[in-house]
C-alpha cells in the first residue's frame, strides 16, 4: 500500500468517526436526561418547562431568512441558476413561512 492510498483511507475515516462520536454524545445526553426526568417525577419535583412557540417562530424565522438570503445570493453568483440554488431557497422559504406564521399569530393574540 503506498502513502497516497493510506492517506485517502484516513481522510475517508475521519467523517465516519466524527458522526459516530456525535451520535454517542447525543444518545447519552438523551439517556441521562430521560433518567433525570424520571427520578424528578418519582421525587415529585418535576416541573414541565414552558415552550414559547410564538418567540421560537420569530427567532427561527429570522435566522432562516438571513441564512437563506445569504446562501441564495452566494450560490446564484457562484453557480448560477441550478439545483444547487435550492440550498439557499429552501431555508429562505421555511424562514418566510415561519415569519408569516408569527405575523398571523401576532394578530390573533391581540384582544
Amino acid at each position: 500500500m503506498n502513502r497516497g492510498s493510506a492517506a485517502e483511507v484516513i481522510i475517508a475515516i475521519i467523517p465516519i468517526v466524527g458522526i459516530v462520536m456525535g451520535s454517542v454524545v447525543v444518545f447519552f445526553y438523551l439517556l441521562w436526561n430521560h433518567k433525570r426526568k424520571t427520578l424528578l417525577i418519582k421525587a415529585g419535583q418535576y416541573t414541565r418547562a414552558d415552550f414559547d412557540l410564538f418567540a421560537f417562530s420569530l427567532l427561527t424565522g429570522l435566522l432562516l431568512v438571513t441564512v437563506g438570503i445569504s446562501l441564495t445570493v452566494f450560490l446564484a453568483i457562484a453557480k448560477g441558476a441550478g439545483y444547487g440554488l435550492l440550498g439557499g431557497i429552501i431555508p429562505l422559504s421555511i424562514g418566510i413561512g415561519l415569519l408569516i406564521y408569527h405575523g398571523i399569530r401576532r394578530h390573533d393574540r391581540k384582544p
